[in-house]
């Protein structure tokens, strides 16, 4: 997989090895509450912390499938361990994942990887309360239920779209940040921003490999560049940052030449050319769809190349922002954001009520919450094009 991102070695090694020591000790003598589970970057820090043999490791997720795949994964690469391993099938926001915590909660770390993640997700306003709500209200949620159950550590992950955010969901993640500001006076909290994860469920890069399973034509973006970790890489950097990170600090991969810029077009034509295909560019979806029954038995694949015109699209990704303060010396390919307590309580407490107003009412528009996001976050460029991911192919 490296290859295909343009790296020949892992970010994470170094730091690793100066820490692992300390990091299988802590992971031995400690219980873990992982929600979100059976997602990509669910998944891999899943396998982080079972492979250090913890005393308890539950996973909770809302996907029974991908559950049952992550137990699959896990006995089928590490077996078994003496700890208490469970995985739980429940709706982090619904009453019986409530009821499954006052009747357990005693763990020592939570760490959150649940979200919508996708910029897609917010074309409609429907998806875009949901939204809301896995991203900013279940986090509160889980926070307040771990304050009251007395853990000692809670991690959720952010985005590097949080920086500077142009689209709805990189803002859900920036209140998220805020809203964490408020319950860190409580309990401590890390998180991370981190890169694409690559080929992660649902991204673009594990739909190349939908594409040739399905015999259909490859579609990438070539003036979207992007940074990408690997789901591994993705699971180290959570978890260092759950048990290494002081209260408040934001962890993030440092830009060095193993990690640099590459656009979805260059990965597709690499992820072609592993497998035994040149990429033929075509003009239209028409043509793409036709030629693919035919070229791919002369060693060549359909693709279509374009430029991206979409809604929430970035055009570079960046890790903080000029006003965030970074200790930079502490690892040496983590970066880490320090922030204090500060937050506006008027502001969160707007959010909530107007969020509660429309909900009551069953009704809302796209613009009543992009208003919203605006008095949350007041330099908020969000980049409304009129167009969606899903009206392509």
């Amino acid at each position: 997989m490296l290859d295909l991102i343009g790296r020949n070695k892992e970010l994470f090694t170094n730091d690793l090895a100066m820490y692992d020591a300390k990091l299988s000790e802590t992971v031995a003598t400690s219980r873990f509450l992982v929600l979100g589970g059976a997602g990509s970057i669910g998944q891999a820090v899943s396998k982080e912390i079972f492979k250090r043999n913890p005393k308890k490791l539950h996973v909770v997720d809302i996907s029974e499938n991908n559950m049952v795949e992550l137990v699959r994964d896990i006995r089928s690469s590490y077996g078994y361990i003496n700890g208490d391993f469970q995985t739980f099938a429940l709706d982090i926001g619904s009453v019986e994942y409530d009821a499954f915590i006052k009747a357990d909660g005693q763990y020592d770390y939570v760490l959150n990887l649940s979200a919508l993640k996708h910029v897609r997700s917010e074309k409609d306003p429907f998806t875009l309360m949901r939204m809301i709500d896995v991203n900013v209200f279940n986090t509160d949620k889980t926070i307040q239920q771990s304050i009251d159950s007395g853990i000692k550590k809670y991690f959720c992950v952010s985005t590097d779209k949080a920086a500077n955010p142009v689209n709805m969901m990189g803002a859900s993640k920036r209140i998220m940040e805020m809203f964490l500001m408020r319950k860190s006076e409580k309990i401590a909290i890390s998180t991370a921003r981190f890169a694409n994860v690559a080929f992660s469920d649902g991204s673009l890069l594990h739909g190349f490999n939908q594409r040739l399973q399905k015999q259909q034509p490859i579609v990438a973006p070539n003036d979207i560049k992007r940074y990408f970790v690997t789901p591994q890489e993705s699971g180290e950097l959570c978890l260092m940052s759950c048990i290494f990170g002081e209260n408040r600090d934001i962890f993030f991969p440092k830009l060095s030449e193993a990690l640099h810029l590459i656009t979805f077009a260059e990965i597709a034509v690499k992820y072609l050319k592993q497998r035994g295909y040149e990429p033929h560019l075509c003009e239209t979806e028409d043509e793409a769809r036709e030629l693919v029954k035919t070229l791919p038995q002369q060693g060549k694949w359909p693709c279509m190349f374009t430029s991206s015109d979409t809604t929430g699209e970035k055009d570079f990704e960046e890790f903080y922002t000029e006003n965030e303060v970074l200790d930079m010396s502490r690892f040496e390919n983590l970066g880490i954001i320090k922030n204090e307590p500060l937050y506006n309580q008027e502001l969160l407490s707007l959010f909530e009520q107007n969020i509660a107003a429309m909900k009551e009412k069953r009704e809302w528009s796209k613009e009543q919450i992009v208003d919203l996001f605006h008095k949350m976050i007041p330099d908020f460029g969000h980049k409304e094009t009129g167009k969606y991911l899903d009206s392509k192919m």
